[in-house]
């Protein structure tokens, strides 16, 4: 690698086989940048990287295309992408929370007639890593992968209500609160104080403040150290969705958070 100041010349990167295992090489050093810093431009990568920012737009491209990164739309900047899941879910280490939860999802879905998702939290997002849709589901998109914001989603407050404070202020600091509705939440002064209700009463519930005429409400899913890894949530149109309405769904839920977190080691205290 060329010292920062002398970045290497795109011709220097080519070079038969090991112009091959040099691409090999970069690609997997830009990964390792996001995942440390969560996102970054262009121009930061290949300055750590003391390369020509025309080599990383190229890396950048096929990166992309292969969705093993996402480029934010308002900064340009990027961050991994949900390729990335399909990787890890060959690890058995990494996949069991996807396979212990998988027949949870599955039969909350059947019962409540609605779309159940388990998401993560990943590079400042709530990353959904699996769905089960219930026989009547209205709508038929596929969440799983979808980068959905913290603040304006079920899954996502009670990630972020999970988090130490200095945490939850540099993700929220990076993201801020975009508006996606009009019923968003784009105070911080609101949503810290829905966090600490959040926190107190073990779900979240948003109306409309994501997708308009969309409802939901999720709970924490823990490890075997009592730690917040994901979040199990029910979604469903808002004209027949109200989770605080429906007999028996919050502790339903709850109860099929407990499940998982149990899967996965978990012991309440």
């Amino acid at each position: 690698m060329a010292p920062k100041n002398e970045p290497e010349s795109d011709a220097d990167a080519e070079g038969g086989q090991s112009g091959g295992v040099q691409s090999v090489e970069r690609a997997l050093t830009v990964l390792e940048i996001l995942a440390r810093e969560g996102h970054a431009g262009v121009s930061e990568i290949a300055e750590e990287m003391g390369i020509h920012k025309s080599t990383v737009s190229r890396l950048m491209g096929s990166l992309v295309t292969r969705e093993m990164v996402h480029q934010n739309s308002e900064r340009g900047k990027y961050q991994l992408g949900f390729g990335i899941l399909r990787l890890a879910s060959s690890i058995p280490g990494r996949l069991s929370l996807v396979r212990e939860a998988r027949p949870v999802l599955e039969s909350l879905a059947e019962e409540f007639k609605e779309t159940v998702n388990l998401a993560v939290l990943r590079s400042n997002y709530a990353v959904n890593v699996d769905q089960a849709m219930g026989p009547s589901t209205l709508a038929t998109y596929d969440w799983v992968g979808s980068l959905t914001p913290l603040h304006a989603t079920s899954s996502g407050k009670v990630l972020l209500a999970a988090l130490e404070a200095d945490e939850r202020d540099r993700i929220l600091k990076e993201t801020g609160l975009t508006a996606r509705t009009a019923r968003t939440i784009t105070s911080r002064k609101e949503l810290d104080a829905q966090l600490l209700e959040v926190a107190a009463k073990g779900y979240a519930v948003v109306r409309e403040e994501f997708e308009i005429g969309l409802n939901a409400v999720a709970v924490p899913v823990y490890n075997h150290q009592g730690v917040v890894i994901g979040a199990l949530s029910i979604s469903g149109p808002a004209f027949r969705f109200d989770p605080e309405k429906i007999p028996g769904l919050l502790e339903t839920l709850k109860d099929a958070g407990l499940k998982v977190s149990a899967n996965m080691g978990y012991t309440q205290r």
